[in-house]
């Protein structure tokens, strides 16, 4: 086992009087902690040789001070870490540089730091230097970096110790698309190694993509752990939750300050129909919901199984439980590695045929009674790669006619799934998308 985490929890001490700060001194080990503030509290988990697990959770869960631990800037109130392996941590940006030092200076010293002598980092500088890509800034005191710069040349150290155990604390957030890109595959090189990574992200497509299994923290405990796609859903379900509850909160203050009736109903709604939240697959407010979701191919007969160039066709079945209004009904598609392919709803359109760009009836002008149902059919010509594909369905309300003001009505993971096959003697491509090239060939006169 590279790290075993048992029955951890980090308490830190509440001084209300100077005099309790020498209370603190003199007191044994853990005996602030009833009047102190958990920052965790009964964490345990195990992640295996090779393995790679996410932490999520909203800021304040205690993602950094969990990591904290694990690396060993700081000691836990109560429990035990167990660690085989040398670690490579990305955590505070700029953690381990000094900052009136160079790059190059930095690179030595925080390679020093994990054992490497200068021979060694002689060996590997060119390709630190390369990776970071910063130029003559190398030369330069770290104080002048951007934090994307720091980040850069951080991750470039790390990497080249080949750690056993990869710590990454959302420092790759900063750094742009194509340096991103290029850290994912260093990381993917490192597990095919046999590293271990340990991963924070609030990105949930690199968590999916680099993470199997996943663990979600909520005020300091883990409220979920298991496959990375379900722990997702649970923390999406927690941030909708949240949101709720945020509103209603508003709601309550705004109805004690008006006189108008109408506040208070307003306030009660998502209360009311929060109760019917059954499905564990799926959540919203519930003012609507997404009944069925079908596949059919082009002829309306159900269908598994698509090939290129096959008409794909997805009928979302809905109900509004209450009048509404500003609609959007939208699909998403993940491959079963969990990626988001493409998401696209009835507002995408709206938005085009507001901007003159096509012509046809604007879908979130309608209006629809309570109990009222309505299917939405989505139609494409199918360009994926052969694949399993899950299909996600959402409709929301939408404030505005673009995304800027959404509220989620309701939320449907699984909603269905669908194959695509190639036949290789009629129709074939690589890769994950169809561009529909073509090739032309002219004739050259030779020189």
């Amino acid at each position: 086992m590279t790290i075993r985490v048992s029955n951890v929890g980090k308490c830190y001490p509440r001084y209300e009087r100077p005099v309790d700060r020498l209370r603190h001194l003199i007191l044994p080990a853990g005996a602030e902690a009833d009047a102190g503030f958990w920052a965790l509290r009964d964490i345990d988990f195990e992640l295996p040789q090779g393995g790679s697990l996410a932490i999520v959770g909203k800021n304040g869960s205690g993602k950094s001070t969990l990591l904290q631990l694990i690396c060993g800037t700081t000691r836990p109130t109560v429990g035990q870490i167990s660690i085989d392996g040398r670690i490579g941590a990305l955590l505070e940006l700029g953690s381990g540089f000094n900052p009136e030092f160079t790059g190059r200076e930095n690179v030595y010293l925080n390679a020093s730091l994990f054992g490497l002598s200068r021979a060694k980092v002689d060996e590997r500088f060119e390709e630190i230097e390369s990776f970071a890509d910063i130029g003559a800034y190398i030369d330069q005191p770290v104080k002048t970096y951007s934090s994307g710069m720091v980040v850069r040349l951080a991750f470039a150290v790390q990497v080249q110790l080949e750690p056993e155990i990869l710590v990454v604390d959302e420092a790759l957030a900063v750094g742009d698309a194509l340096f991103q890109k290029r850290c994912f595959q260093r990381i993917e090189a490192l597990r095919s190694k046999g590293t271990s990574l340990l991963f924070v992200s609030h990105d949930e497509e690199s968590v999916r993509t680099l993470t199997r299994q996943a663990i979600l923290l909520n005020h300091g405990r883990i409220a979920a752990r298991g496959a990375s796609s379900e722990v997702l859903l649970e923390y999406r379900r927690q941030l909708h939750e949240d949101e709720t509850a945020y509103m209603r909160h508003v709601a309550q203050s705004a109805a004690r300050h008006a006189s108008h009736a109408r506040v208070e109903t307003r306030k009660a709604a998502p209360e009311d129909t929060g109760t019917r939240r059954s499905d564990s697959l799926s959540f919203g407010h519930l003012e609507a919901e997404v009944l069925d979701v079908r596949v059919l191919k082009a002829d309306g007969t159900a269908a598994t199984v698509f090939y290129p160039t096959e008409l794909v066709r997805v009928e979302v079945d809905c109900v509004a439980h209450q009048q509404l209004d500003h609609l959007n009904v939208a699909l998403r598609l993940r491959s079963k590695e969990g990626v988001k392919l493409y998401s696209w709803g009835t507002l995408n359109q709206d938005i085009s045929i507001l901007a003159g760009l096509q012509t046809g009836a604007v879908f979130w002008e309608r209006s629809f009674a309570a109990n009222e149902r309505f299917t939405v059919s989505f139609e494409w010509i199918c360009g994926l790669g052969v694949n399993l594909y899950e299909i996600q369905a959402a409709i929301s309300r939408e404030g505005k006619p673009y995304y800027a003001d959404q509220r989620v009505l309701h939320w449907r993971d699984e909603a269905a799934f669908f194959h695509v096959n190639v036949n290789p003697h009629q129709y074939h491509f690589g890769g994950v998308v169809d561009l529909r090239m073509q090739a032309s060939a002219s004739h050259r006169d030779s020189p």
